[in-house]
């Protein structure tokens, strides 16, 4: 038996310094290309769990994260498997390789340094072993590294591939509206035209170029012929605008956007030079046109039959003594529903709906006493330097927020109204030709 004893104690102390490591299985998804099938997320609980059982592990924790690993604290369940081997929870990570970890310098230096304060005792992948020892640590550090630098090359290489893509005249990415990409491997970035929407996308812009259509009435048009894209859905507005700024359809595209880098392209354009430029133009004058007025009142009120904004525009009619009256209408923009029947509202009537209900209008008064205090200041001043020669009395400072409202709507000007009924806590909706609040 005196022999034995030794074997039998050294397996004893063997046994207890392995059951004094306590691990967490971290595993990630895998942004390697051609590992996608033997390093997905469960593929490596699954290898990594059979390991454990085999050298006797004792596992009390199993994370898995789908984030890169390339930016430094990022991953949500990287940082939470830190902080609990700060906390003592584990001391011990099972992983399936080294990269797993870290594919930047930051968080391996984390690791590093919760081994060097004795936090993490070891580190065990599929085919080797990590301790807190400086030959085995600076392997660590190499094979991160290593990982590191793969990732920096894989960057430069997409780089360098895309700008080749470019210089032959095959733009990367999603092929615009009117287009489709090329799904063969030898014919990538490559695209062919859609024969079922490309010439729609083309009367687009000759509507615009040569009718002087607007993007409102395309919107609307689109809207009547059921257009849709190649995702089934409907173009909106601000798509619309986006599509006849693309240099795209008549040869030429910039990429990336904004670098100011620009190629001519193989793909067979829609429409020439010309017609954009006059697109554009045209697009630039509907543009100023429609930012550089304002009305007090649209955007404010909503439609109460579709849901839709209300707009405004002008209208003028000639009198006979030889004048020209000019009215403002307000109405839907019809942008949910093009056969939404709500009829138009002069400003007027809107102004005198809005004064009969300011009673019941729920309004910030905070901001209006601001305004109120303001304009009363305003008002003492011009006294002071023009008024006191003829008039000793003063201004009666008596503020009453729906007093004032009434007079903003009555004698304000279309800024006044506008910052007044930004004040509202009321949602105003226009329904048969009334207002109503909501």
């Amino acid at each position: 038996m005196g022999p034995r004893l030794p074997k039998m104690v050294a397996s004893f102390i063997r046994y207890m310094e392995k059951e004094q490591i306590k691990y967490c299985l971290y595993s990630r998804k895998s942004t390697e290309a051609d590992d996608k099938q033997v390093l997905s997320i469960e593929s490596q609980v699954k290898e990594m769990q059979a390991l454990a059982k085999k050298d006797d592990l004792v596992v009390v924790e199993i994370k898995r994260e789908a984030h890169s690993s390339k930016d430094v604290g990022q991953r949500a369940i990287y940082n939470e498997m830190l902080k609990e081997l700060k906390a003592g929870k584990y001391n011990g990570i099972l992983t399936w390789a080294p990269d797993r970890l870290s594919r930047n310098a930051g968080d391996l230096g984390s690791i590093v340094d919760l081994m060097d304060q004795g936090y993490l005792k070891e580190i065990r992948t599929y085919g080797q072993k990590f301790t807190n020892n400086p030959n085995e640590k600076f392997l660590l550090m190499i094979l991160g590294s290593q990982a590191k630098l793969e990732n920096d090359n894989k960057a430069v290489n997409v780089k360098r591939g895309l700008r080749t893509r470019c210089e032959m005249g095959w733009r990367p990415g999603v092929a615009p509206t009117g287009y489709l990409n090329e799904k063969h491997v030898d014919k990538k970035c490559q695209c062919r035209i859609d024969p079922k929407r490309a010439p729609i996308i083309k009367q687009i812009f000759e509507k615009v170029a040569y009718e002087q259509w607007s993007g409102r009435k395309i919107y609307r048009w689109l809207r009547e012929i059921n257009f849709k894209t190649k995702n089934g859905k409907p173009l909106v507005l601000g798509n619309i605008y986006l599509l006849l700024r693309n240099t795209f359809y008549y040869g030429e595209f910039e990429y990336p956007m904004g670098s100011g880098k620009w190629y001519q392209g193989k793909h067979t354009p829609l429409i020439t030079r010309e017609t954009f430029e006059k697109a554009r133009e045209q697009l630039k004058r509907s543009e100023i046109k429609y930012t550089d007025k304002q009305f007090a009142f649209s955007r404010i009120m909503t439609c109460g039959k579709c849901g839709s904004g209300v707009t405004a525009e002008d209208k003028y009619k000639k009198l006979a003594n030889g004048g020209v009256a000019h009215y403002v209408y307000y109405g839907c923009n019809r942008s949910r529903n093009l056969q939404c029947k709500e009829g138009y509202i002069r400003e007027e009537e809107v102004i005198k709906q809005l004064v009969a209900v300011i009673e019941k209008l729920e309004m910030d008064e905070g901001i209006i006493k601001k305004k109120f205090d303001e304009e009363y200041k305003r008002m003492a001043k011009f006294q002071k330097s023009f008024l006191s020669a003829y008039d000793n009395t003063t201004i009666e400072k008596d503020f009453d927020a729906k007093r004032y409202a009434k007079h903003v709507l009555n004698q304000g000007t279309i800024e006044e109204k506008r910052e007044l009924l930004s004040c509202l806590k009321s949602k105003l909706i226009l329904k048969e030709k009334t207002l109503h609040l909501e």
